[in-house]
């Protein structure tokens, strides 16, 4: 469900910005092409960063609601207005989608980094690289789909929360990998009989993958004949637009997308990124992540985060799973 606010009347608009810090407001109607194009992207701001109470993504049709936009002298569409604390502090004309990423992430700075610290999705994990933007909220949960994975430590959808992983937010990583067990909280997901992992990445729009960032922070190894502790993955491969997941005797088999090797200096503070080979990665619906090997003779491995970075195309009938091109 879009976490995105559709004004309805002009006193549910005065209330939210009364009672919320930072109020973006999207000027936009039926009609407007533009306001079409830019409606994904602006959805998926409202996805990550709606925080209640201190910011809110709002969405006025001004063919329904004439009234707040000649309020707000409103002339062309899209025109996307922000205020904070009631006051206006930046008008966007047009689908400048560049120009509202940048206006958001100026006012939220000039906040001090208040709403970042009190917002678990304001994790910043690796840079993210301009002019794209974490796609994250375009995966479609519901089809998530994982083999080989420990099933007593953790669900695979926290791979991709925007909260900070357990072991940041303490300083260190402490999780043995001892699940339930351990009487710890598990926020991340362990291979169960070996150290390969596959995981079926399904969207809910057709996306431009950029980027991918993994975040891995297993336990110390003070002992490296103890193949028992999980470790960081150091051989990925990625398939694109397959129906379903990959086997893992297809997954070693075929060719992938793209083959990616993670060295020990490409760690850093537990988050390794990669980017993807752009041209294969234009119009992906699906995404195949297979984890084929681990540090050391680990026989287990570990991921906490999986963020992919890239650009939101349209939406998808999510009734179906269309194979569209070979990889």
């Amino acid at each position: 469900m879009s976490k995105t606010v559709v004004i309805n009347s002009s006193a549910q608009l005065e209330q939210l910005i009364k009672s919320t810090t930072i109020v973006v407001i999207d000027f936009h109607a039926t009609w407007c092409g533009p306001c079409k194009a830019v409606a994904p992207a602006y959805a998926a701001l409202a996805e990550r960063l709606t925080d209640p109470g201190k910011m809110v993504f709002t969405k006025v049709d001004v063919d329904q609601q004439k009234q707040i936009a000649q309020a707000y002298n409103v002339t062309a569409m899209p025109t996307f207005i922000m205020l904070k604390s009631g006051v206006e502090t930046t008008r966007i004309k047009g689908a400048n989608l560049p120009a509202l990423q940048s206006a958001v992430k100026e006012l939220l700075a000039a906040s001090g980094g208040a709403i970042a610290s009190s917002s678990s999705s304001f994790w910043k994990g690796a840079e993210v690289p301009k002019p794209y933007d974490v796609i994250n909220s375009e995966i479609d949960l519901k089809n998530l789909d994982c083999m080989n994975y420990n099933q007593d430590i953790g669900g695979v959808r926290v791979l991709f929360e925007g909260s900070a992983p357990s072991t940041e937010a303490n300083g260190s990583s402490t999780g043995k990998g001892k699940g339930k067990d351990s009487g710890q909280q598990t926020d991340w997901v362990e291979s169960d009989t070996d150290e390969q992992l596959t995981l079926f990445i399904p969207f809910s729009s057709t996306v431009k993958i950029y980027q991918i960032q993994i975040t891995s922070r297993p336990p110390p190894v003070e002992d490296e004949d103890d193949t028992e502790l999980p470790r960081r993955p150091t051989k990925i491969k990625l398939f694109v637009n397959r129906p379903n997941i990959v086997g893992f005797d297809d997954a070693e088999r075929m060719v992938a997308a793209q083959e990616i090797e993670i060295k020990e200096e490409d760690w850093k503070d537990g988050t390794a990124a990669f980017n993807t080979k752009f041209v294969k990665f234009q119009s992906v619906f699906s995404l195949n992540l297979f984890v084929e090997d681990a540090e050391g003779e680990a026989e287990k491995v570990r991921l906490d985060r999986i963020r992919l970075v890239g650009e939101v195309g349209e939406k998808r009938d999510l009734g179906k799973l269309e194979k569209v091109g070979e990889e």
